[in-house]
């Protein structure tokens, strides 16, 4: 194996149900004087084999792993105002998912900066630290909510048709080698095994998302020093679920521990996309 597509390896913390038998639940904030988010399930950690598919990235899509990568960089590249992202960005990023999915349209319905800072506790949107669990960020149920919720009058029509929830992931200001995004191949998840519901408590409200089982099958994969002009698709929901394509891709960061020693913290942002089809 050349010396740019090599595997790695990565201590990932998979879920494991309440002992009691509770609905599972993690606070979105971590405590401010632990660092830690409060959660009634029980972490799983498994150090499993992790390929870089630099070079042959193309071969994973969407339909088939449930995550795609590719080269674009954005125009936009200061990423320090809510606002100016909003503005800029945004469009910029519909655009992108619509050419690479040929969806009729798409609608961002948030977005999330992370900048590992040692010490920092994630207590805040403005202090989010990479997502070291396993995970998919909405379930069945959520990702028809956050129709509802985010086109409340269009929802009836939209959902009958084809939907998805897309992220767009990429590093800012430098290369990821610092806590990389890795994504678990859907081909190798079984959806009705692997994946648990865990309720996503908010100050203000709830919402979920799917915490996900060791299984020996999963294939992880990555790509090694993602620079900003290279990007994710990851998909979180599909509503077609009749066999023919991926529905989902779990994934997680993770500490490599071939990543050089001194390389700037990971920093990154993800753009959250509800996608709709015209079939």
């Amino acid at each position: 194996m050349s010396s740019t597509n090599y595997a790695t390896t990565g201590s990932l913390n998979y879920y494991l149900p309440p002992t009691d038998g509770s609905r599972p639940y993690s606070n979105i904030n971590a405590d401010s004087n632990t660092g830690k988010h409060g959660h009634n399930w029980v972490e799983d950690c498994h150090v499993v084999d992790i390929e870089n598919v630099r070079g042959s990235e193309d071969q994973y899509k969407l339909d088939n792993a449930g995550f795609q990568l590719g080269k674009e960089a954005s125009q936009h590249t200061r990423f320090l105002d809510e606002k100016e992202i909003e503005a800029e960005y945004y469009p910029e990023c519909i655009e992108l998912i619509k050419k690479l999915t040929r969806a009729s349209s798409a609608v961002i319905f948030d977005h999330t900066i992370r900048r590992r800072r040692l010490g920092q506790a994630d207590d805040s949107p403005q202090t989010r630290q990479p997502v070291t669990l396993v995970h998919v960020d909405q379930t069945t149920a959520s990702s028809i909510a956050r129709v509802h919720r985010h086109l409340p009058s269009d929802a009836p029509a939209l959902l009958k048709r084809r939907f998805q929830i897309i992220n767009l992931w990429r590093p800012i200001s430098h290369a990821a080698l610092d806590w990389p995004l890795a994504f678990c191949d859907f081909r190798s998840v079984d959806v009705k095994k692997d994946l648990i519901s865990v309720a996503l408590v908010y100050p203000n409200r709830e919402g979920e998302t799917y915490g996900v089982k060791f299984n020996e099958a999963h294939k992880w994969k990555y790509m090694r020093g993602m620079e900003p002009d290279e990007f994710a698709l990851i998909k979180c929901f599909d509503s077609v679920q009749d066999g023919s394509v991926a529905i989902l891709a779990p994934h997680t960061g993770f500490q490599d521990p071939n990543s050089p020693e001194g390389v700037p913290l990971r920093e990154s942002i993800e753009v959250r996309a509800l996608v709709f089809y015209d079939y």
